[in-house]
């Protein structure tokens, strides 16, 4: 790091950071970030912001960007809805260290293709706020070129009282997942979110189809599989990742067929 900037206010840290958007870098949790190499011109760290809370609002459930994984594992006002999805989600990621350190607006803003994170909010219907671009869904954030120069001010997910299941495969318990599935109900509104295929998160309608017309958890993993784009690395292949999304599609899917009847 050539320059160490800490900002006070959200815009001044937006001028820091749109003046070089390529060399100018924001400052999370950096736990992913000190693996790395590269040579920032100016970091930018945003610990005085003041976005570490959560919030229960009318209809809402807000996290600010700044959030580490390990409160949202923990806080009870998170643990307390969707069957306590995002704890469950988050609770594999490395260990309570890392996860100590780790922001949930890190995981979102960077769009890892890995990140559990991701893959259970997108099933919430979580929508995100930044300073500059206003807010936004996560899906249309995470289709989009993303927000160069911007800061993460807060997440949104609607508290509109849906239950979920998330289920992932993995080499190891704390390993990225090979694949991470999540699957929320609100009555027959279903939504169905795939991640780690290794690409990012992406739901899939067609899942989420087969799930309201009632056409059974099988169906739905069946359409997953057919409909989603996979891909191979290290922890698995396109094929081996197809098979794992129609079953642990199937497994979620009728974890809540089961508790609703």
């Amino acid at each position: 790091m050539e320059e160490y900037c800490m900002p006070t206010s959200l815009e001044e840290a937006c001028q820091l950071l749109s003046s070089d958007p390529r060399n100018h870098v924001a400052l999370g949790g950096c736990c992913w970030l000190r693996l790395g190499s590269r040579r920032i011109r100016k970091a930018v760290d945003l610990s005085r912001l003041g976005l570490d809370y959560i919030r229960e609002e009318e209809g809402w459930l807000v996290l600010g960007a700044s959030v580490p994984l390990r409160q949202m594992e923990i806080h009870p006002a998170v643990t307390g809805r969707f069957d306590g999805l995002l704890g469950r989600a988050v609770s594999s990621i490395v260990g309570v260290q890392f996860r100590n350190l780790a922001t949930v607006g890190g995981s979102v803003y960077a769009r890892f293709g890995f990140s559990d994170v991701i893959t259970a909010l997108l099933a919430l219907d979580a929508r995100v706020v930044f300073h500059r671009a206003g807010e936004m869904s996560l899906e249309a954030f995470l289709s989009s070129d993303g927000c160069p120069g911007d800061v993460l001010v807060e997440i949104r997910i609607p508290d509109d009282g849906r239950r979920a299941a998330y289920e992932s495969v993995r080499r190891s318990s704390t390993d990225f997942p090979v694949l991470a599935v999540a699957v929320s109900r609100q009555g027959d509104d279903w939504r169905v979110s795939v991640g780690a295929r290794p690409y990012a998160a992406q739901r899939s309608s067609e899942a989420e189809a087969c799930l309201a017309q009632r056409r059974g958890a099988q169906a739905a993993g069946e359409a997953a599989a057919a409909q989603l784009r996979f891909g191979s690395n290290l922890r698995g292949s396109e094929e081996y990742r197809r098979r794992m999304a129609e079953v642990l599609v199937r497994r979620a899917a009728q974890q809540l067929e089961e508790e609703q009847g």
